[in-house]
């Protein structure tokens, strides 16, 4: 079965990835979601987010990726983007082994 595989890249810094998933599941049930909590990280800003031993931070990158048909998918990007700032998503092709 072919499918879109969706990547969200945001951080953890005012819970919007809770917000994100919660609409995937919720609204959209799409069929696979999963949320990663990177350890360091920067985007377009240069500004590092990173977890270091001795200092926990609560702003660490998160990685939100989720599958689905092209179209569920479309439509559920489509829904995020009031959450999620322009360039922060991509998509690409992948297929489900008939296992």
């Amino acid at each position: 079965m072919k499918i879109t595989v969706a990547r969200i890249y945001i951080h953890e810094g005012k819970h919007i990835h809770e917000k994100v998933f919660e609409r995937l599941h919720d609204d959209h049930k799409v069929k696979g979601v999963t949320v990663f909590r990177g350890i360091t990280g920067f985007g377009k800003s240069g500004h590092e987010h990173s977890s270091r031993l001795l200092d926990m931070s609560f702003d660490l990158p998160v990685v939100v990726e989720f599958f689905d048909t092209e179209e569920n998918v479309r439509v559920a990007l489509a829904s995020l983007s009031d959450l999620v700032p322009p360039g922060h998503m991509i998509t690409f092709k992948a297929e489900l082994p008939d296992v």
